[in-house]
């Protein structure tokens, strides 16, 4: 065990990088960066600067087990550290569910066996408990967004709806409770009478009724539903990617602070606002403005 675990040595050979894998276990490799994966259960689409994420098991509603999970918290990884990848999109396939959340057929069979149910660092999808993400991340929920699902999309920044789409956290109506933070996320979003009427009786909420609760930030017609997602993804593009992520950070930050007047003395002091005011974007903004010209943004 230890020649496995070590860092130094491996068990095959002289040659080769150990790695810390989605789960946050020790893993061994040949090269230093990992080969291009081929992707079983999600898909992903670059356009410029905008990374569209599919989640693909249409045929289980988009339900995530482990080895999906694996994967988004990998496509995930890589759309963090990408500098020039600003914005995210996620979906899910064909039109009946965005992710019918946990896939509990595979989970009632890793009990069944005595085994545990393994879920990444980063959370369910790579992203509940991704908590260090600066970059904006856009939720496009087509149909169906229950349990874990539904906590996909409470944790991204914003939500685009289809008029078919629908809300909820029913884990109690199976014996479980959503512990990826849809318990945490939901009444921050919505207020707590609100969320605890959802949360205690595991009741559907409609795209209608979401919008006006201010869980999503617009409705559409299904048809229209990416192109909506990506057009709030361009505008988001157009400004500088160093001030959105600081912007970010000093949002989610300062709700952490113990008060309003803890926050605004802290946000000067967060990592992306330090980056941004020496970046290369803070002088870019108001030149392109004096020269009445679109400004050219970098990433760092």
């Amino acid at each position: 065990m230890a020649l496995l675990l070590s860092l130094e040595r491996n068990a095959v050979g002289t040659q080769g990088f150990v790695y810390t894998d989605v789960f946050g276990k020790p893993r061994w490799r040949l090269r230093e960066t990992a080969e291009p994966a081929a992707y079983r259960y999600a898909r992903v689409e670059r356009r410029d600067h905008i990374t569209v994420v599919t989640i693909d098991r249409p045929e289980q509603m988009n339900a995530l087990h482990r080895d999906a999970n694996a994967e988004l918290a990998q496509i995930f990884d890589d759309f963090a550290r990408d500098p020039e990848q600003w914005v995210a999109i996620i979906t899910g396939a064909g039109e009946r569910a965005f992710s019918s959340g946990n896939d509990l057929k595979y989970t009632a069979s890793v009990m069944a066996r005595g085994e545990r149910v393994e879920v990444p660092v980063t959370g369910f999808a790579g992203l509940t408990a991704r908590f260090d993400l600066n970059k904006p991340v856009i939720a496009a929920v087509n149909g169906v967004a229950m349990g874990g699902g539904f906590e996909i999309a409470l944790a991204c920044d914003l939500i685009v709806a289809s008029e078919n789409a629908s809300f909820a956290l029913p884990e109690p109506k199976v014996g479980l409770a959503a512990l990826a933070g849809g318990l945490l996320r939901l009444p921050e979003q919505v207020g707590l009478k609100q969320a605890m009427g959802m949360i205690l009786t595991g009741r559907t909420v409609k795209a209608d009724e979401a919008l006006a609760l201010g869980l999503v930030n617009q409705v559409v017609a299904p048809a229209e539903l990416l192109d909506a997602a990506l057009h709030w993804a361009e505008q988001i593009v157009a400004c500088s990617p160093m001030s959105i992520r600081a912007s970010k950070e000093a949002v989610r930050c300062g709700l952490e602070e113990p008060s309003l007047e803890q926050a605004y003395q802290a946000q000067g002091g967060y990592p992306a606002t330090r980056a941004l005011f020496r970046s290369a974007d803070v002088l870019e903004g108001p030149r392109a403005f004096a020269e009445k010209r679109k400004p050219r943004w970098t990433s760092n």
